[in-house]
């Protein structure tokens, strides 16, 4: 029995060091989390200043500006809430942040990510409104069904209702900010929670 339990021990070990190898592993539920409250924080505030220019308190221009500043804001904070917590579990587990999986994850998300931003961005130059949402969303979900080979393979399942709420908005386009606080927000928060469950709170039970 000794035998048997060191060879499993073993096994495990040798899945472990070739997942580190392969893979980027420390990402965090909380990074999910903190995403999703940013996204939907977001939301909130776009939602007002729509509300301010369907009632005719707010020119077309400025809620242009009012947009992208809000955009750019929600995605500075998801950003760096997202490295913390991640930063903070590679330390905790002795691993590096940046290292040849890391870099290969970050190349097969932001193919797709920076493709889109262009075509989003072209979208918000010719005021294509209704398009917006659903294309962050398509461009994002193919971001991370690209990155899962790479990561967490649970963030494939995000991915693709990403590019499913997203192709919905194509025919639903009224729907946008619901679709797009769905997409980034109550997913994110979701997949978070749940991640943070199996991969933070659970194994650090087991190694404890």
């Amino acid at each position: 029995m000794d035998s048997q339990h060191q060879t499993l021990e073993a096994l495990q070990d040798i899945k472990r060091i070739m997942e580190r190898s392969s893979r980027f592993i420390s990402l965090s539920g909380l990074s999910g989390l903190s995403a999703g409250i940013c996204a939907l924080i977001g939301v909130y505030f776009a939602s007002a200043w729509l509300k301010e220019y369907s009632s005719g308190e707010l020119g077309l221009e400025t809620l242009k500006y009012h947009l992208l500043f809000l955009a750019l804001a929600v995605l500075f904070l998801a950003l760096v809430t997202a490295f913390y917590f991640t930063w903070r579990k590679a330390t905790k587990n002795n691993l590096p942040v940046w290292d040849r999986s890391s870099r290969v994850l970050m190349i097969n998300l932001l193919i797709p990510l920076v493709t889109g931003a262009i075509f989003v961005f072209a979208l918000y130059l010719k005021s294509e409104w209704r398009l917006v949402a659903p294309a962050c969303l398509i461009f994002y979900g193919l971001a991370l069904v690209n990155a899962s080979k790479y990561t967490l393979g649970d963030i494939r399942y995000i991915g693709i209702l990403d590019i499913l709420l997203g192709l919905s908005g194509m025919f639903f386009s009224n729907e946008g900010l619901l679709l797009w606080a769905i997409g980034f927000g109550v997913l994110h928060i979701v997949y978070g929670l749940i991640m943070w469950w199996k991969y933070d709170w659970k194994q650090g039970k087991e190694n404890a």
